[in-house]
């Protein structure tokens, strides 16, 4: 008899504790997890997972891509400042609308049914961004790309958390978000091969945003619905074939039986409340209003970490750093987006390993360091920028010429500093001048509109060169660093996980929309608080967000590792703070746990008994 017959009974469960007594629980968690994983998960697992996360590459993608295209789009269509920013902004409206509406989809369509539709949008988005004509046909384009996006956000986390097996669930549900990593790395290379090609190299960039797309629509014809979903629409034996295939044997009946329980309680609320939205009827429990709102506020503390800003700000980073030509900061920031990626694999690894809950904090607390290092950086890289010895005689209408410091002249948004890069001595006739009226990459007068003159000359609208540039690109590698396994992953791996089955597609629905919501934000208040606070004062702001988030995930945040999703219900039954003696916290998701021990084994199990 080998090992892996040894800890299973006579039915098939894991009875570790009647013949394993004297080794330690956490071992031999792990040991039977890794037994776990390389007897009973099928290959069909991976390739599941792959198609799935396929919707976070183009997550990934179209959210990074836009920024290298939009160098060219800016010229081709001769997009003011208002326009940039509203392509990109409503890609992320629109991802916060749908991602609501994918929570009623979800449950009327199934999850399958709703990545096909995902998959379908987004090829018509990306045929119509590569083919736009106009500005406003973009405009539409980006909006659709929206859509497709905030429908997949919300739904492959919650179709790869009821697919994928226990023991390596946060690993398959991280790789959605390692994806994104890798779509975000892939927009930076095809931006730097299709950068030089001024007249169509965006079509290319967006147009190929279609292609994983169209191969996850191809996929997903092969793949079966999720198992929960088939349950609650009266498929039980398809799900129970569904199950034994992505389990890899044929005795399932502990987690068939668990599903189909929870099933029934999700048909008994439906009927005595179908009219109350399902988010109302969460409130009505303790246990799923604190499930709710930590999910939420993990969604939300990712964002106010500062991590899109970061990731914006990468190319002014490396800019900062001495870096003139734009080719070459554009292929620095492909590099910055792989240590993205790679270090997001590594929460991967390290998911199963420690858990959720310390890698959350320990990435919290590296991407306080960071962005308080970025702060100081930055302070101190301002505090050492050239001096603008003799400005040039403009129109009394400018302020620009009354700036002494090139820092002072990048606070003015109206104002650029022109200078000639003699890169091997001293920066030398510099001056600050008004930007192009429409176009702030381009001086709007002065000696950097002259495009004739043989001297070498820069204009730097978002940077300053600073011998002390080094250290807000330190400052960026060790965010991304810290960040990426963690904060990177983990909001959308915990939220996949904590919510029971009748209301887990609203739930994660609503905590998506949170993350967009805040993402736009962020997005639109970056410019106004740099102006107002200065880069000092915005980074310290992201770093006082995240030491509150911290400080509160550290009291309120639960692991999840090593459980099912029908008992991780039961970790959010106790109150916010302390216990009640002769309290009881049991909610439906409790009782029904119950339920399943009396079905069992005729007589009722403990909550925290072993699987």
């Amino acid at each position: 008899m080998d090992r892996t017959q040894q800890i299973k009974g006579k039915n098939g469960r894991a009875r570790p504790k009647k013949l394993y007594d004297n080794l330690d629980d956490e071992k031999l968690d792990l040991k039977i997890d890794s037994i776990k994983e390389k007897v009973d998960t099928p290959c069909f697992v991976y390739v599941l997972t792959f198609f799935s996360s396929l919707g976070g590459f183009m997550f990934g993608y179209d959210t990074s891509v836009i920024s290298g295209a939009m160098l060219l789009l800016r010229n081709e269509f001769g997009l003011s400042s208002i326009w940039q920013e509203l392509i990109v902004s409503v890609t992320l409206a629109a991802a916060a609308v749908f991602s609501l509406v994918a929570g009623v989809l979800n449950t009327r369509l199934g999850r399958r049914g709703v990545i096909l539709i995902g998959c379908v949008i987004f090829i018509c988005a990306a045929i119509m961004m590569a083919i736009s004509i106009d500005k406003y046909m973009l405009l539409s384009g980006r909006l659709l790309a929206g859509a497709a996006i905030g429908m997949m956000s919300t739904t492959v986390p919650m179709y790869l958390a009821e697919c994928s097996p226990v023991n390596i669930r946060g690993r398959l549900v991280s790789l959605n978000i390692a994806m994104v990593a890798c779509g975000q790395f892939v927009a930076s290379v095809v931006a730097g091969f299709f950068g030089g090609n001024q007249k169509n190299g965006w079509r290319y960039m967006l147009g190929l945003a279609g292609v994983p797309a169209f191969l996850q629509f191809l996929g997903f014809f092969f793949m079966p619905e999720s198992p929960r979903w088939l349950i609650m629409s009266r498929q039980e034996e398809k799900a129970r074939r569904v199950l034994q295939s992505m389990r890899g044997q044929l005795d399932i009946e502990d987690e068939y039986e668990s599903i189909k329980m929870a099933c029934v309680e999700v048909e008994r609320d439906e009927q005595i409340s179908k009219k109350i939205p399902v988010v109302l009827q969460m409130c009505k429990f303790p246990s799923l209003r604190r499930a709710l709102v930590i999910g939420c506020f993990l969604q939300m503390t990712q964002q106010l970490a500062g991590i899109n800003t970061v990731m914006y700000y990468s190319a002014t980073i490396v800019k900062m750093s001495g870096v003139r030509s734009d080719e070459a900061a554009i292929w620095l920031s492909a590099l910055t987006a792989a240590v993205n990626f790679v270090f997001t694999l590594l929460g991967l690894y390290l998911v199963e390993k420690i858990g959720r809950r310390p890698l959350t904090l320990a990435s919290l607390i590296g991407a306080i360091v960071s962005l308080l290092l970025l702060a100081v950086g930055f302070h101190v890289a301002s505090l050492n920028t050239p001096q603008i010895p003799a400005p040039e005689r403009l129109s009394s209408n400018y302020t620009c010429s009354s700036h002494r410091t090139c820092n002072d002249c990048m606070m003015d948004l109206s104002c650029g500093y022109c200078f000639v890069d003699n890169e091997d001595t001293a920066i030398s006739n510099s001056s600050c001048l008004p930007t192009g009226t429409d176009n702030p990459w381009v001086s709007g007068m002065g000696q950097c509109s002259q495009q004739t003159l043989p001297v070498k000359l820069t204009w730097a609208y978002d940077y300053c060169p600073s011998p002390f540039s080094w250290m807000p690109m330190v400052g960026l590698v060790l965010y991304l660093v810290t960040f990426a396994p963690g904060m990177g992953p983990m909001p959308w791996t915990i939220n996949s996980e904590i919510y029971p089955l009748w209301c887990r597609s609203s739930a994660i629905s609503v905590a998506t929309f949170t993350n967009w919501i805040f993402n736009l934000l962020v997005s639109i208040t970056f410019i106004t608080l740099t102006e107002n606070l200065t880069r000092l004062g915005t980074f310290l702001l992201y770093a006082g967000l995240t030491v509150l988030g911290a400080l509160v995930l550290y009291i309120w945040l639960p692991e999840t590792k090593g459980k099912s999703l029908e008992e991780v219900e039961g970790l959010f039954a106790q109150p916010w703070c302390g216990t009640v003696n002769g309290a009881d916290y049991n909610t439906k998701t409790i009782q029904y746990v119950h339920i399943r021990g009396l079905n069992r084994d005729g007589r009722e199990s403990e909550l925290d008994s072993p699987e």
